[in-house]
């Protein structure tokens, strides 16, 4: 890779490479936020092969706060992040938020390591969301910042088992 120019560099990682287009095609990727597709599809990917766990299917792209329903009809919000120790992406409608309008049952925030692969899948109900969400008063939304905190207070439902590197 040493050789190659930033412009080649750029097009193996581009939305006209080939592993982006076969994501496209196994229906990963339905927009270009790859970050946040990968951590649904792992997420519902898990949730589906695990006893135990709720089926999901995903929901429309452009749908509010809501990724994945359960086969009960939970609703399932579902945040990707690449470390530990990041934030959330963004939860609108901070109004009915702070009236505890409740948006969605459960809150999956999956952490990916630096390969893109899953780390960690926290679960939150609403009342977690409720007590841990951030306001970020320049964006006008709601964020959850991700500490030791609330990854000790909340359910570990995904842990990658660090012995297998």
């Amino acid at each position: 890779f040493q050789n190659l120019t930033v412009e080649e560099l750029a097009k193996l990682i581009s939305p006209s490479s080939g592993a982006y287009l076969e994501l496209k095609h196994r229906k990963v990727l339905r927009t270009k936020n790859v970050v946040g597709e990968l951590g649904e599809h792992y997420a519902i990917d898990f949730y589906n092969k695990t006893p135990g766990l709720p089926n999901l299917k995903i929901e429309d792209t452009g749908a509010k706060n809501i990724d994945a329903k359960s086969c009960n009809g939970e609703k399932y919000s579902i945040k990707t992040v690449t470390s530990r120790n990041r934030s959330t992406g963004s939860f609108w409608d901070p109004n009915s938020i702070e009236n505890n309008e409740k948006k969605f049952d459960y809150l999956l925030i999956v952490i990916l390591n630096n390969k893109l692969s899953k780390d960690m899948i926290l679960e939150l109900n609403w009342k977690d969301f409720f007590k841990h969400k951030k306001f970020n008063k320049r964006m006008d939304n709601y964020n959850i910042s991700l500490t030791k905190k609330l990854i000790n207070n909340v359910k570990t439902v995904y842990q990658r088992d660090e012995t297998k590197g």
